[in-house]
């Protein structure tokens, strides 16, 4: 019987490319402007001219830290500096919900503890979901900068299920890249894959134990696959 679940946040929650396109065109403009955009969008696998991620790209799940590790030799600034910046306009991005947020994560509270692990800062985590009109549904929030790890290590989840006082096996990972159903295997839970994110099916068959749309489509699957709750 499943008990909880805890999502991934970009890619499964809000859709990624229409997300974070227009705040990594922004970083780009205000750290890496004239000949030095070219170079800063390789390393972060992103094509200005489509406003799309390539499915390497290591923004996809790579922690806000090394984002900027991988930014500071090209564009000649300290990665804190960087880290900053990427915190102060990821907080104030726009998310484009993959779903209606609000009523299918209502839904899903009436019968299951709500966590959330992300490999972006905890700060900008709360404030999307809060802008979202969602983050009191949720019981657990964690970035990569809140103590416990960052995915594809077990450490969010397993902390996450500590506090819920849930048996890992009992809880669902939904999530949209491989790190996030590498970190569900390693902390021994069921993995869920969603297509909201870049990672193609393929890509993520060989770690889930489903692969769906969207979280639109999670409570149907849970029923079927474990029965309904009382």
């Amino acid at each position: 019987m499943i008990e909880a679940i805890v999502f991934d946040k970009d890619g499964t929650l809000f859709d990624f490319q229409a997300t974070w396109a227009l705040p990594f065109h922004l970083l780009l403009a205000e750290l890496a402007p004239g000949d030095l955009h070219a170079a800063a969008s390789d390393v972060l696998g992103f094509d200005a001219g489509s406003g799309r991620f390539f499915a390497d790209s290591p923004v996809i799940a790579s922690t806000t830290e090394e984002v900027a590790g991988l930014l500071a030799p090209v564009i000649s600034l300290k990665p804190s500096e960087i880290i900053a910046a990427m915190n102060r306009i990821g907080q104030g991005a726009r998310q484009v919900e993959a779903v209606d947020l609000r009523l299918c994560l209502s839904e899903l509270a009436e019968h299951f503890q709500l966590g959330l692990v992300t490999n972006d800062s905890e700060a900008p985590a709360r404030a999307h979901l809060e802008e979202a009109g969602i983050l009191e549904l949720f019981g657990f929030v964690a970035g990569y900068d809140s103590g416990y790890g960052a995915k594809p290590g077990p450490g969010q989840l397993l902390a996450f299920a500590d506090q819920v006082e849930v048996a890992p096996e009992a809880t669902l990972m939904v999530g949209d890249s491989r790190h996030d159903l590498i970190a569900a295997r390693a902390a021994g839970m069921v993995p869920v894959g969603v297509l909201t994110g870049v990672a193609a099916a393929e890509e993520l068959r060989d770690l889930a134990r489903v692969i769906l749309p969207d979280i639109g489509h999670l409570q149907a699957w849970i029923e079927m696959s474990f029965g309904p709750r009382a």
